[in-house]
């Protein structure tokens, strides 16, 4: 039995490792949960799972989640931890074999990297572990030992893609060293809420627009960087650190149904991909079953009932974004740091309707911009949160000032 330390447990990635956990209780167990706010959904995980420890991001929410918990009169409270050094606590929880990081954003990083200097295996979902800090996580893989499983769909299905090649080594996944024989990667998007739109209709694009993602179901946040094309960005930058493929050799490609998740090309000219309905359960269970595959009772894939599966270029003037984190992984250092801050302040600048949307893209190249003569090659963790923090103080300034058209 695999025991887990699921952090962010009350969002998309966490309540669904959990549902895994409830199918396959013969299998896994659940050690350690982190949550941010939702004390309400966490106390119900807490009743059901029975974790050793239970970390809030909050501190002064803990009192209100100690009285909620003893009113549960459990069979065995758990130890109850908050704050950053909580959330680390947490991570590297002693008894856990493997760290599911579902916390979104920049705040995942520090945990994250506690699990690795404890040497505990991670299921990844959380992007900014290698976009905003490569230089330092990579670094930190290799004196731990720790081995680092993809978790969100397309670099899943790239992982999976390379277990059926000769080359398959997962100590050499997230070093920075080329795969032997992969010549180049796929990543499909679905193109997002605004797919089908025209670029010139973006000007009157909407919070409940970009929001409306055609075919997944997953947080705000996440759900307009689809619509921005920046989530495929990120994942460009993500693919270079975890396969030590070169930029020049990773494209997007926009591919509405979903169902290849995505591709590799070998030196043969061979394409490889992986299928499956859009579904996040199964990356997230092939992290956690590897390297075997358990059998479920979920909805087999059948091409006959898809009919025809289409792809095409991304518009670069639909989507800047992409073009931007390209650029940002390119100059490589703290740059992809700032890029994802910037990011991250402008995305809850729009949701809180205070910016535009097409303000995000504008607010970015500004942040990226001015810190190209401030951009450390070789950074510290100190250096990267310190241009993480920058960024967003660059981004909320300059967002009361008028911006160029």
């Amino acid at each position: 039995m695999k025991a887990l330390s699921v952090l962010g447990s009350t969002g998309s990635i966490g309540t669904q490792t959990l549902e895994i956990v409830e199918e396959f209780p013969e299998r896994f167990r659940v050690v350690a949960l982190t949550a941010g706010r939702n004390l309400a959904l966490l106390c119900k995980q807490v009743q059901r799972h029975q974790p050793e420890v239970v970390a809030l991001a909050d501190p002064a929410l803990l009192s209100e989640l100690r009285e909620r918990l003893q009113a549960l009169n459990l069979p065995r409270c758990p130890e109850l931890v908050a704050g950053n050094e909580g959330l680390c606590q947490a991570a590297a929880w002693s008894s856990a074999d493997l760290v599911v990081t579902g916390i979104v954003g920049c705040a995942g990083l520090l945990p994250t990297l506690a699990a690795i200097e404890a040497g505990k295996d991670l299921a990844l979902a959380n992007k900014e572990t290698l976009i905003a800090a490569g230089p330092v996580v990579l670094p930190a893989l290799e004196r731990s030992g720790s081995r680092l499983l993809p978790a969100d769909s397309e670099h899943s299905a790239i992982f999976q893609c390379l277990q059926g090649t000769p080359w398959a080594d997962t100590a050499r996944l997230s070093t920075g060293v080329p795969t032997p024989g992969l010549r180049r990667i796929q990543l499909t998007a679905s193109g997002g809420a605004f797919r089908d739109w025209a670029a010139a209709d973006l000007a009157k694009a909407t919070v409940a627009d970009a929001t409306s993602h055609p075919n997944w179901s997953m947080g705000r946040k996440i759900t307009v960087d689809s619509a921005s094309l920046m989530n495929k960005g990120l994942e460009v930058i993500e693919a270079h650190y975890l396969y030590g493929v070169d930029y020049d050799h990773i494209e997007i490609v926009i591919h509405p149904q979903s169902i290849i998740h995505s591709m590799v090309e070998l030196a043969d000219s061979s394409v490889l991909a992986q299928l499956g309905w859009p579904d996040m359960k199964l990356p997230i269970l092939y992290c956690l079953s590897w390297p075997e595959r358990l059998e479920t009772p979920w909805r087999r894939l059948d091409l006959t009932e898809l009919g025809q599966l289409t792809f095409r270029a991304p518009d670069p003037a639909k989507y800047p974004c992409m073009d931007l984190a390209y650029s940002a992984g390119r100059a490589g250092g703290t740059m992809p740091a700032v890029l994802n801050a910037a990011n991250e302040q402008a995305v809850a600048l729009f949701l809180e309707e205070r910016i535009h949307f097409l303000d995000i893209p504008k607010l970015i190249e500004a942040a990226c911009d001015r810190h190209r003569n401030d951009l450390k090659a070789q950074p510290s963790l100190d250096d990267v949160l310190a241009m993480d923090q920058w960024a967003r103080r660059f981004v909320r300034d300059t967002s009361s000032v008028p911006l160029a058209a």
